[in-house]
């Protein structure tokens, strides 16, 4: 059993004006394909080639003889997450659940927001932004490089990816304008609302 790079949840040019084709074409079929063909290579004829993903995480994590493992796998999990939480049309409020839940633990959604940009442009070097579920609290983290929340007992429910390479052929240096789009106009509510009900 190999790795495979699941396919994208909608097309190239779906999410233009805001993330382009092109970054898809690199950011996809380029990035995220070497991370399933460097796991493959790294997995190959061990026993953590039948394993699912997760558990190639799980079992990995902290281990500094399989650092290199562990990166892969999880860039590729992280990276079909993020596919998954935006979607054409997307952003803004979301569905009344989901807005009491972060008016509950944020106080309102405009802090929500604001807390939520603020861990994604402070986050130094590469890495990601994470609305996670805490012991069934709404929390906002943020890991370096290819690190993830299920690895720190949180269930992820939203993220944003802040390496270079998710938003630079489109906003160059301009960091915080990508995540002002990400979460105006990209934001899949309806896959955040799938991952609170697991």
């Amino acid at each position: 059993m190999t790795f495979t790079l699941p396919p994208l949840p909608y097309d190239m040019s779906a999410l233009e004006p805001h993330i382009s084709a092109n970054t898809l074409s690199f950011h996809y079929g380029k990035h995220h394909q070497a991370y399933v063909t460097n796991l493959n290579n790294l997995t190959q004829n061990t026993p953590l080639a039948g394993k699912s993903l997760e558990d190639v995480i799980l079992e990995v994590s902290g281990q500094a003889d399989k650092v290199g493992i562990f990166n892969n796998a999880a860039q590729v999990w992280n990276h079909t997450f993020y596919w998954h939480c935006m979607k054409p049309s997307g952003g803004g409020q979301p569905p009344s659940d989901i807005l009491s839940l972060i008016e509950r633990d944020f106080g309102s959604f405009d802090t929500f927001r604001d807390q939520f940009k603020q861990a994604a442009i402070s986050q130094f070097g590469s890495g990601w932004a994470w609305l996670v579920s805490d012991k069934g609290v709404l929390k906002i983290t943020k890991t370096g490089n290819a690190d993830l929340p299920m690895t720190h007992g949180h269930k992820a429910l939203l993220t944003c990816d802040v390496w270079e390479h998710a938003y630079y052929l489109d906003y160059q240096n301009r960091r915080p304008d990508y995540v002002d789009t990400f979460l105006a106009h990209l934001i899949n509510w309806d896959f955040v609302a799938k991952n609170l009900s697991v």
